[in-house]
């Protein structure tokens, strides 16, 4: 096999494996044969870059208007040049400071080194893995309006590794995976930080007269972690497949795991989404010798053997622990926890400025590996839409629709636990239909398995199957353009897909590079069910790339597996990647260095290099404060392709941000020298 190509069955350590075996039609084919009635097809990849569709083409075709172009952004900053050094770079004129790295306390002291700290400590101090983020300016008015000196700036923490978290780790052969066992059990003090390590950190920062940005201590400042309590709400909840032990009615569940992307709603609180969860737990029950996993379990990648960390192995066999084992054990789902991987893979609404505010699950927004949610444009009178990404191969795209309108006087969560969730087709014509996910509708009957609408929810990505959704290469993080309102998603990369998979969105076989969908509803209607797409950017070297319009990306623009998206107000479209540890400086990918950040005019098409990272890690979670002048960026997982023989004989190949020091995830603060507005 070409060395340059990543083989058919490697996923990274955490990633789901592959669930999804419909039937349903894949976006690469969509798009294949799209540009093949345009003329396009000719010869592989090249036809498919040659023939890119030009900004605004495929809106035009139904909506009744002409593409909307308005104000364009300017990016105004020198492009850095790949990099694979154990830094950060920012363009000339840039400054950077680094901010609440893990284990900082939440009183805004260092606390002990990290691998010294007890389960309890980590608790009490910002999490692992920072990933989404946003800035709530202090007087909590508005998710971007108020003070850009002083805010709750609230992260969520997508995972572990444990290697850089525990003293027992010293010395040992380790990857990224799970601790060892000790006498076939685990440390519980270990579990326990593990698992508090997860979760959101929500932590008041204020910018002092020496333009540094520190912790404040504040009664606001918390943790939500993988053992808070959460309410479960929307048609879900109460449903006898989220019955258990821990909570006999179905209404409540123990905290929130691998969060990765997030949301801010119009009413201004956190979302947090949780992704690749299934791992945690494990389902080792049988019949005749056979696995025997219901569908709630299965088709998300419960797995039979292990879990991801073992918690369910924990000395002592305390309730907090093994609850991680989903095995049958009781007469009834009340006597154990085969129902606990259903309380996850939810969508958590999380109120920064009321610590007393219990987090809660909104079940309506669909059961699935949650990469994000982003919110359309919130009109006085209309329904409220978010949108998400299942981040995982062949899975899919939806919608929610609030069923009650919004008002601003009024609004508030509950409007997130009543409406309709669809799921994305697209068409080879460049036009798409969202389909709905309703009980009762279509295949979605009692006669099909689907017993009521919190079944449905519960098995989102079994009722997208039976409705004919397309598959697409793992969509992640979604961003709405200010100005047009068209949607932009990311999807990172497929490695699995087939030649004979290829469609539309998602253009190629074996895709290692990524690319970026967009759309535009019909009407300029974010609550519409139709809508016209086409493809932003084809990721990749300069050779095999294209930005809408036609060009290539360039020495200063290209990169591969975009990941993290996000636009400013100034309507700059930010561009994170996530080129995973495995393949990092490897083969095809190793001309684009470490991960980075760019910024893309949505217009044009003009692109460039805005930041580097250290190595090892990927760049997520982006927002500045309300005036640009101020821009978090997270760090996350330094270190992390650091091979287990070189960990245990110390060689580790990140020391980012302490010298010296074991690596750890981190913020980081991005200001321009002459006090100016990011990007320009």
């Amino acid at each position: 096999m070409d060395q340059n190509v990543q083989p058919l069955d490697r996923i990274e350590e955490g990633d789901e494996p592959l669930s999804n075996h419909s039937a349903n039609p894949f976006f690469a084919d969509i798009a294949a044969a799209r540009m093949s009635r345009r003329g396009w097809i000719a010869g592989g990849m090249a036809a498919f870059v040659t023939g890119f569709l030009p900004a605004g083409e495929a809106a035009a075709s139904t909506t009744p208007s002409a593409a909307v172009t308005g104000p364009q952004p300017q990016i105004g900053f020198q492009a850095v040049p790949v990099s694979s050094g154990d830094t950060v770079t920012v363009p000339p004129g840039y400054s950077v400071r680094v901010l609440i790295p893990q284990g900082t306390m939440l009183d805004g002291s260092a606390g002990r080194p990290l691998p010294q700290m007890s389960g309890e400590e980590q608790g009490r101090a910002i999490g692992a893995h920072h990933d989404g983020m946003h800035f709530f300016p202090i007087e909590g008015r508005g998710p971007d309006e108020g003070s850009s000196t002083e805010g709750l700036l609230v992260l969520n923490h997508e995972y572990v590794e444990p290697r850089f978290m525990h003293a027992r780790a010293t010395g040992l052969s380790i990857d990224r995976g799970r601790m060892p066992l000790e006498e076939g059990a685990r440390n519980p003090d270990e579990v326990l930080k593990e698992i508090n390590a997860h979760g959101v950190s929500v932590v008041r920062i204020a910018r002092g007269t020496d333009g540094a940005w520190n912790v404040v201590p504040d009664p606001r400042n918390r943790r939500v972690t993988g053992a808070t309590p959460m309410e479960i709400a929307g048609p879900a909840r109460g449903h006898a497949l989220l019955r258990t032990r821990y909570s006999p009615d179905g209404t409540r569940t123990r905290g929130t795991l691998n969060n990765c992307a997030h949301g801010v709603t119009p009413w201004n609180t956190y979302l947090t989404c949780e992704e690749n969860w299934a791992g945690y737990f494990r389902n080792s029950t049988e019949v005749d010798q056979k696995p025997d996993l219901p569908r709630e379990h299965e088709r998300y990648g419960v797995p039979t053997g292990q879990s991801r960390y073992n918690w369910d192995l924990a000395r002592g066999g305390a309730d907090e622990f093994v609850r991680f084992n989903a095995t049958r054990l009781a007469a009834d789902a009340t006597g154990d926890y085969r129902n606990e991987p259903n309380g996850f893979g939810w969508v958590v609404e999380v109120n920064p400025f009321d610590p007393a505010a219990t987090p809660v699950k909104r079940t309506a927004l669909g059961r699935f590996a949650h990469e994000g949610v982003v919110f359309g444009p919130v009109v006085e009178g209309r329904p409220v839409v978010a949108y998400s990404g299942d981040d995982a191969r062949f899975e899919y795209i939806y919608k929610f629709v609030s069923a009650r309108p919004f008002q601003r006087a009024t609004a508030n969560g509950a409007l997130l636990d009543e409406g309709v969730l669809y799921a994305a087709k697209f068409n080879a014509d460049g036009t798409g239909e969202w389909l709905p996910l309703a009980h009762g509708q279509g295949p979605l009957t009692a006669a099909n398995g689907f017993a009521d609408q919190g079944e449905v929810l519960l098995n989102t990505r079994l009722a997208a199957d039976r409705v004919g959704a397309t598959k697409m290469d793992r969509p992640e993080w979604g961003a709405v353009d200010p100005v047009d309102g068209r949607v932009y998603f990311t999807l990172t990369n497929n490695s699995r897909r087939t030649e004979a998979q290829v469609d539309g969105p998602n253009p190629r076989p074996r895709n290692v590079f990524g690319q970026i969908v967009r759309w535009r509803e019909a009407g300029d209607d974010h609550a519409a069910t139709r809508f016209a797409w086409d493809l932003f950017v084809i990721a990749g070297p300069e050779a095999d790339s294209r930005v809408a319009g036609g060009a290539a990306l360039t020495a200063d623009s290209s990169f591969a597996c975009p990941d993290g998206l996000w636009f400013d107000a100034d309507r700059r479209l930010w561009i994170q990647t996530d080129i995973g540890e495995g393949d990092q400086l490897r083969g095809a990918l190793a001309p684009f260095g470490n991960n980075a950040m760019l910024c893309a005019n949505p217009v044009t098409g003009e692109m460039r290099r805005f930041l580097t990272g250290p190595v090892g890690q990927e760049i997520t979670g982006v927002v500045t404060t309300p005036d640009r002048c101020t821009m978090f960026v997270n760090v996350q997982h330094p270190g992390a392709t650091t091979p287990a023989a070189d960990f245990a004989a110390g060689r580790i190949n990140s020391q980012w941000p302490d010298a010296g020091q074991l690596p750890r995830s981190a913020t980081i603060v991005i200001t321009k020298n002459d006090g100016g507005i990011i990007g320009t």
